[in-house]
């Protein structure tokens, strides 16, 4: 097992040294305005198996240079997608957003409903999953500390702060929870296309409802065939064409 172990550090250094030059190499094409060699050298270390949200913060940045609003969008919202939290993230989405045709709004949710949304927003699934685990580490020491005090006082103090401790990782777990559930259950997707039809059936033969440009997000419902069923922000659904985007 230590042989497969240690093989497997020997193979993978090089990878992970490679795609640290190419990163750099990158950042440096990017830094002197070369745009189009930045974004082959971010993607370069896409395809060989790195992700993090940086790495898609950086892509989306030298896309949106480019005028390249749809690939800007993607790689914004796959940052999100590693890195809920992060407000230059979501500042630059939203100003490539800007750029959209689309202008469509989204439903207002009740206050509680939106505190709560955003809350849970604050970290990712992993980030909710860390706090927990830390709280019950925390948790731990603080019982055996109350356990084996003495003093009255110490013993309050430990246990009021263990219990603190173990309903904030209790409320963790069901942030994680929740969101690794609204993860598998909602697939999201960018349009690629420059113009594309939402019809009400998954046919040509079907009415048009209205169209849709390249950048917009839609959740998608369910696929048939070549054509996926959307939901728009605003809650407008319709059938249009798979080859028309790209899941995030």
């Amino acid at each position: 097992m230590k042989r497969i172990l240690f093989l497997l550090i020997l193979i993978s250094a090089p990878i992970m040294g490679q795609n640290n030059i190419l990163f750099e190499k990158a950042n440096e094409a990017y830094n002197a305005g070369n745009y189009p060699e930045a974004v082959s050298r971010y993607t370069e270390v896409l395809k060989n198996g790195e992700e993090s949200a940086e790495l898609y913060f950086n892509l989306g940045n030298a896309h949106y240079k480019l005028n390249d609003i749809a690939e800007s969008i993607y790689n914004y919202e796959k940052a999100l997608l590693l890195d809920p939290g992060d407000k230059t993230i979501k500042n630059n989405l939203e100003f490539a957003n800007n750029m959209l045709i689309d202008d469509i709004k989204v439903v207002p949710k009740s206050g509680l409903s939106n505190f709560i949304t955003n809350a849970i927003s604050i970290f990712s699934f992993n980030g909710w999953a860390w706090i927990a685990i830390i709280g019950l580490v925390i948790f731990s020491i603080l019982f055996l500390l109350y356990y084996f005090s003495i003093a009255s006082k110490w013993k309050r103090a430990f246990f009021s702060f263990a219990i603190t401790s173990i309903i904030i990782s209790f409320i963790s777990l069901i942030f994680a929870f929740y969101l690794k559930t609204n993860t598998q259950n909602k697939e999201f997707a960018i349009v690629f296309s420059e113009e594309v039809s939402v019809r009400n059936e998954p046919n040509l033969r079907g009415n048009e409802l209205f169209l849709l440009h390249e950048g917009t997000k839609v959740q998608i419902l369910n696929t048939f065939q070549e054509w996926v069923q959307l939901e728009l922000a605003n809650g407008s659904t319709g059938w249009m064409d798979k080859s028309s985007i790209k899941f995030l």
